[in-house]
């Protein structure tokens, strides 16, 4: 028998949350290097924008730390992560600080951090960023494209990784963003 709909509401933090758990996306991790060192964030919110010329865009939330510093060096990575990586999502999405400690990473020859054995890492330069409510959303000028090996994505589906509903429940304590993902 087919669910009926509900009856629509107004768009609540906590109703946006539930509503947009239905739409399953790949998560990533978006990585720069400074003066500083490296900095990294989990991002769920990235897609291709334009094949000619090559753009991509993610947001972030301009609240955080992280972000600032990638702007300010004015490239970054997009790391792609396979559907066994949920430690290195869990390892960039907490506010913890563990994020490159003791993680075998690379610089590019395009000055951004490579991850190990993503699916994907897109290499860009920030072209613009535009504000909007609580996040920006970053466009990137795509530097170059690395394919390092075949495999699943790592999905990220109403609080859970996978879409089988059996997958890895995310805990809501687990990410400083997470409210964001809910």
């Amino acid at each position: 028998m087919p669910q009926t709909a509900l009856a629509p509401h107004e768009p609540s933090p906590e109703r946006m949350r539930r509503a947009m758990s239905s739409f399953a996306s790949g998560v990533t991790v978006v990585a720069g290097l400074d003066a500083d060192g490296p900095v990294g964030f989990a991002c769920q919110s990235f897609a291709s924008v334009s094949l000619t010329p090559p753009l991509v865009l993610f947001c972030a939330d301009h609240r955080g730390r992280t972000w600032p510093r990638i702007r300010a060096a004015g490239r970054f990575s997009v790391n792609i992560l396979g559907e066994q990586q949920t430690e290195l999502c869990q390892r960039f999405g907490s506010s913890k600080g563990r994020k490159f400690d003791e993680l075998a990473w690379t610089t590019s020859e395009w000055g951004t951090p490579a991850l190990p054995d993503v699916l994907c890492r897109v290499h860009a330069e920030v072209a613009s960023v535009h504000v909007e409510g609580d996040h920006d959303v970053v466009i990137g000028r795509v530097l170059a494209l690395e394919t390092p090996r075949t495999g699943r994505p790592l999905v990220f589906y109403r609080g859970r990784f996978g879409v089988d509903g059996d997958g890895v429940l995310v805990p809501p304590d687990l990410f400083g963003w997470n409210e964001h993902w809910r």
